[in-house]
């Protein structure tokens, strides 16, 4: 009981702020993708979300994690990117099998196997996506631990990675574009 008063007395409004703060970084920048999530669960309808933006958080949260290994910095948004990717891997799961229940003919199945650049990323199966990021993790990683020492090759990770995060919106407007529509944003 006095460990448990002894914790408690610690507890002060400046903490209490530093962990809702805390928690505001690591869950922020999933909130917007929870009333896309749903829509396209609702309506069985992806057509107006773009999985390109998918591809640019993954890769953009993939290299952050990777640069903290460089040049360590808050724990929460390090959290906040592993929180990213699983919820890009949730997004990328509901679109690809909303796509292919909504193909009224089958065509043939696309994977990342086939190696065919004219259909990166629309792919027909969820494994492709894990596969291409298990992929460039690996050799991401494998990059990273040559060169962790190598202070500049760490900097060009972390510019990679807010530079590709800085083009998250490009995917959504060409895909806005081709479909003459927002609806589904």
């Amino acid at each position: 009981m006095d460990a448990l008063l002894e914790e408690l007395s610690e507890i002060s409004v400046s903490k209490v702020v530093k962990w809702v703060c805390a928690g505001a970084m690591i869950f922020g920048g999933v909130v917007p993708y929870i009333p896309q999530y749903r829509e396209i669960k609702r309506t069985e309808d992806a057509e107006g979300f773009s999985l390109f933006v998918c591809l640019a958080l993954l890769v953009a949260n993939t290299l952050r994690i990777l640069f903290w290994f460089g040049k360590q910095y808050e724990i929460p948004l390090l959290v906040q990117s592993i929180i990213m990717n699983i919820t890009m891997f949730a997004m990328i799961h509901l679109c690809v099998n909303v796509r292919n229940r909504n193909q009224i003919i089958r065509g043939r199945d696309r994977v990342f196997t086939d190696f065919d650049r004219r259909y990166f990323w629309a792919w027909t199966d969820f494994i492709s996506y894990v596969d291409f990021m298990l992929l460039f993790t690996i050799i991401c990683s494998a990059l990273t631990y040559l060169f962790i020492d190598f202070m500049p090759y760490v900097e060009l990770i972390g510019f990679l990675a807010v530079f590709t995060e800085a083009l998250l919106g490009a995917p959504q407007v060409l895909c806005n574009y081709r479909n003459k529509s927002t609806e589904g944003m």
